[in-house]
Order: structure tokens, then sequence, then C-alpha cells
């Protein structure tokens, strides 16, 4: 094993992770359900879905065998030109289950591409009607992919430093928190009353990356009332909601007003394989369609539309849609709820929260919570050494497990975090 771990250090670069002074990776030799088995035969609960992904459990004999079939018949072909039965399918499946406003399906091929097509979508919408709006406006703290499109529209901070310079002029306004939901509102009427504004995209009601931020769906709700009055474009981007894990399957279900347009990607294949979508109503098209050749939109990608991963995807729809998949969701739920209540008076405890399958807290520590806050180097560790795989966002940490996750298993984890917090005051010194 130590020569695969000598070879990985020499061959590999590792997303977010330094090349010098790296901890070591643990070599997995496979993964079942909720648990990943190292080379070393540790035995460690995915709680966090492998970066939110994963809806099912790991090698799901129904998803593999998806897989394996399409794999026989068409693994590939050009999208431009062509198309095939698992795209029309999973596209058809897709409109029925997103707001009804939805009404076309573009296919890229992660969570960064889809919200890059969705902003290139709304800001040509307005081009290819020679209508001048050059604004987005973005909530402080998004994140919304490493692409320069997606980063652009993204927190500005260390993450994006080196590329400031390449990133175009964004609109951000405070993100909305219970106390600044007014001043927020009336922030974000001015910018767009100006008439300016193309589009405002936003990640619906939680930010993921940024610390598992909640926000209130009656700000949301204002907000795309207004937008929407004002002719910008709604861009939802439900990477990380999309598919269940705020409890609805899109957390645009919760809204009263809908999307214009909608990102997904993450849980669309079970976290199998990697594929994005982007839908948008029919009002976004009517403006690509024109007998001039220079108003189509002009974007695509390789393995846009691939054979195998729309299979595995409609797979995993059919295993979504099941009433046994959505009472799980509603047991996670109930279970994290009377865990929240449980830890939410702890003096280690901060903003203990949850909505549908996340739950999460602040770790109190000295300093303010951030990714950068440097607990995420202590705990990630100590919950590797007890068998969970818990990635801190910085000092926050948050559960978001596959869907098949039982009672015992969550209860296992919440006692692990329990006794963590009992112990943390020996720790905190270090933390």
């Amino acid at each position: 094993m130590n020569d695969w771990l000598s070879r990985d250090r020499e061959s590999i670069w590792h997303p977010f992770t330094p090349l010098k002074g790296m901890t070591r990776p643990e070599m997995l030799e496979k993964a079942e359900g909720v648990y990943l088995y190292t080379h070393e035969g540790k035995k460690i609960m995915d709680v966090i879905s492998s970066w939110w992904v994963n809806l099912h459990g790991h090698s799901h004999p129904y998803l593999a065998k998806a897989i394996a079939r399409q794999a026989e018949q068409l693994e590939h072909v050009i999208f431009a030109g062509f198309t095939h039965e698992p795209a029309i399918r999973l596209a058809e499946r897709l409109l029925d289950i997103l707001p009804q406003n939805q009404s076309k399906i573009f296919f890229s091929d992660n969570g960064s591409t889809a919200t890059e097509v969705g902003i290139k979508m709304a800001f040509q919408f307005f081009y290819n009607q020679g209508i001048e709006k050059k604004k987005i406006i973005a909530i402080d703290g998004a994140y919304h992919g490493d692409t320069f499109g997606a980063m652009s529209v993204g927190d500005r901070g260390a993450f994006t430093a080196p590329f400031d310079p390449y990133l175009f002029d964004v609109e951000f306004i405070d993100f909305p928190d219970q106390d600044s939901e007014d001043q927020v509102l009336q922030q974000f009427e001015l910018l767009v009353a100006g008439g300016e504004v193309a589009a405002f995209i936003f990640e619906p009601l939680v930010q993921g990356a940024s610390g598992m931020r909640f926000y209130s769906e009656r700000w949301l709700n204002s907000a795309m009332e207004i937008a929407q009055r004002h002719g910008v474009v709604c861009i939802a981007d439900e990477v990380m909601t999309g598919f269940g894990r705020l409890g609805s399957l899109f957390a645009a279900d919760r809204l009263q007003h809908k999307p214009d347009i909608i990102c997904l990607s993450k849980g669309l294949t079970g976290g199998v394989l990697p594929m994005g979508v982007t839908s948008c109503t029919q009002a976004i098209q009517e403006a690509y369609k024109s007998d001039d050749l220079m108003k189509t939109f002009f974007h695509g990608h390789s393995f846009t539309g691939n054979p195998i991963i729309c299979a595995v995807a409609n797979a995993s729809l059919d295993l979504l849609l099941t009433p046994e998949c959505e009472a799980n969701r509603q047991r996670i739920a109930q279970k994290h709820q009377e865990f929240m209540h449980r830890i939410k008076g702890h003096s280690m405890v901060r903003n203990a929260r949850t909505i549908g399958t996340i739950l999460a807290f602040d770790l109190n520590t000295e300093r303010d919570s951030s990714y950068f806050n440097e607990a995420r180097h202590h705990l990630y560790p100590y919950f590797i050494e007890k068998g969970l795989l818990i990635r801190p966002l910085g000092n926050v940490i948050y559960l978001i497990p596959p869907y098949i996750i039982t009672n015992d298993e969550l209860d296992r984890v919440y006692e692990t975090i329990a006794e963590f917090l009992e112990l943390y005051p020996t720790l905190k010194s270090r933390i």
C-alpha cells in the first residue's frame, strides 16, 4: 500500500489540497452502502455523501447494472446532430418533476458548467433581443463553482484572489440573515430598479460551501418577485439543494415564485458519474428561436448527453421517486431535528440548524466561523479516526448523508459528535 501512496504523491494533484504538508490520503479498496473500506481494513461511514453527491449509497447494484447495460449498447456519441433514448427519457422525466414553468433541458458536465450555461443563457437572452443589460446580482458568500464565470458570481476571497483581475464585475448583495432581511431586500430593489440588471443568481435557501448558511423562504420569494417584476432572470443554483436534500425534490418547490433557469448536478446521477443540467422556461427559449444563425446558443461539451451517464441518472430517478426514498428523507429530517434540539443549548455549539437532510452547527471556537478556521485541521482527522467521513467547513460541522442511512447508523454518528462535544473543552487550546 505504501508503494501506491508514494505513487499517488508523485503523480496526482488532489483538489483543495496543498502540495506541501498535505496529510496522507486514505487508500480505498471498495465502497458499499454508506461505508468506505480502506486498503488497511478501516471502515469509514460517509455522512457527507462524498461532497454531497451520493443519494442512494455507494456501489448500488441497480445503478451499476444500468451502467453496464448501456455500455454494451451505446457508450457515447456526439450530441450535436444525434440524440438517443436515455437522454430523451431523462429530459422528459426531469421536466416532469421540476417546476411546471421549466420546459427545456441543456446538458453539460458538472455543477460549475451548469451554472456557466445558466449565466450565458441569461446574458444572451437579452443580447439576442438587442436589450443592453450587463449586470448580474449574486449573494455575498456564494459558491457556484470553480470555472471563471462561476467564480465571478461567487464569493471573492482567498480562493479567487489569483484570478480576481480576470473575473467580470458582479453586484454582490449582503447575505440576508435574520437580522438584515429588510435592509438587504431594499439594497436588492435599488439595484434592479435601475434597469441594467440581467440576472440574479442564488443558491436557494442554503449556501453550502460558505458554511451551510440558511436564509428564509420569505426573503427569497420577495427578492424573486421584485426581480421578475423588473424583467430580471432568476437563476437558481440547485446543484447541492436538488434531488431531495431539503426534503422537497427541489428548493424551488418550497417557493411561491419559480426560477427562470435552474442549474442541477451532484445528486442528478445518484453521485455515480458527473453530469450537469440547466433547465429554462419557454420565455427564455423564445429569444433563441430565429432564422439568424448568430442567435444560436453556441455552447457545448465533448461528453454532453453521454448515454451511460443519462442511463444511470434515469436509474437514480427510479430510486429517488419511490415512496421508500421519500420516507427515508422524512425519517432523516426527523432524526436531525431531534439531535439538533439535543445539542442546541450546548456551550460548545453555536447556531445549530437543520433543513431536510442537512444538519449543521458552528463549533464554538475562539475565532469567528470561517472556512479557514483552524478547527478544520483537527476535526477532520479526529472523525476519520472514529470511522466517520465528516469534512468540516472550517469550524462548521455538518451532516448530509445518503438517504439509505439507517437510524442505528445515524445514532452512531450523533453519539460520536456528542462525545466529541464533551471532550472538546480539553482540546480547545489546540483548536
